[in-house]
Formats: structure tokens, sequence, C-alpha cells
């Protein structure tokens, strides 16, 4: 199924990346920057366990007997 761009602010994006990455194709180049920013997104932690990791990490290096 071919893809489209129809914006062309957006085609020259994705010909800038294809020319930084060294893609064959702008296609590639496409593919490859969703599969990363879906990996990205699958393995970014929502802010609220971000802070829950870093209280965890603080209590755990904290003086004995600190409040």
């Amino acid at each position: 199924m071919p893809l489209y761009i129809r914006d062309d602010a957006v085609a020259e994006l994705a010909r800038a990346v294809q020319a930084a990455s060294g893609a064959r194709t702008v296609t590639d180049a496409v593919r490859a920057a969703l599969e990363r920013e879906r990996d990205r997104l699958r393995n970014s932690l929502p802010p609220s366990a971000r802070l829950g990791k870093a209280l965890a990490l603080a209590d755990a290096i904290a003086p004995q007997g600190a409040p």
C-alpha cells in the first residue's frame, strides 16, 4: 500500500531524514523512523512511574534515620 505525503514540509523532512540516515529510499527512512518512535513509546515510562523510580532511588540512598 503506497504512502502519499501531501504536505511539502513533511515530504522535505522525510527526504532530509533519508539523506542523514543513509537510507536507500524515503520509504526506508520513514519506516525506520516510525519503528524507532514506536519502540521509544513502548519503552518509555509515564511521568508518574519515572517519579516513583526516582523517589525509590532517593529513599535507597538516604542516610539512615533521615526524614
